[in-house]
């Protein structure tokens, strides 16, 4: 197997929606993986998803989702099943749904050879919130579902001897959000 992608996507300032993000940092800091394997933190979809992903021969996507269950449901979805998910009016313009960026990655050819959606129901979608109490906790059994597509990957994985700190990125600036504070 050739390159391998684990991508979060969402925006860490608008709460839950930063799921797959946030627990990218956390497979980061608690595993070694193989050379190639790509962890990715790509922050809320845009027309370059086919270019960062595709090509790839297995791509595994963290994301919030929305499927009926309580917050901090989680649910795994194959690339036939989104496939199969009808396209939905686009927010903006330039940010396409995650079914209308797999169709393009086919369209070009580019399509993954596996494809897993890791999907964490959540609540909680204001600005400057952070993850709410449910899918913070469900945080392990989003990583042990990546781990688990890893072994089914044939790909080996270590723990870290020793964690290394998270470092969250966006936690001052979620600070500033609830404080008011201007960014510049």
């Amino acid at each position: 197997m050739t390159k391998v992608v684990i991508a979060g996507i969402g925006n860490v300032l608008l709460g839950d929606d930063g799921v797959g993000p946030f627990a990218i940092k956390e497979l980061e800091s608690q595993y070694d993986l193989p050379d190639n394997v790509e962890l990715a933190d790509l922050g809320t979809l845009a027309l370059d998803l086919p270019v960062r992903l595709g090509g790839s021969a297995a791509v595994i996507l963290v994301d919030s989702a929305k499927f009926g269950g309580a917050a901090g449901d989680m649910r795994l979805f194959r690339k036939q099943e989104i496939l199969r998910c009808p396209r939905r009016a686009r927010v903006h313009p330039i940010a396409p749904s995650l079914r209308e960026s797999i169709s393009l990655m086919e369209s070009m050819g580019q399509m993954p050879r596996e494809l897993l959606l890791i999907g964490m129901q959540g609540c909680r979608f204001e600005p400057g919130a952070g993850l709410s109490r449910p899918v913070r906790h469900c945080i392990p059994h989003i990583i042990d579902a990546v781990l688990r597509e890893l072994r089914r990957l044939d790909l080996c994985y270590a723990p870290k001897a020793s964690l290394k700190p998270r470092g969250f990125w966006w936690d001052s600036l979620r600070l500033r959000l609830i404080s008011k504070t201007p960014l510049l």
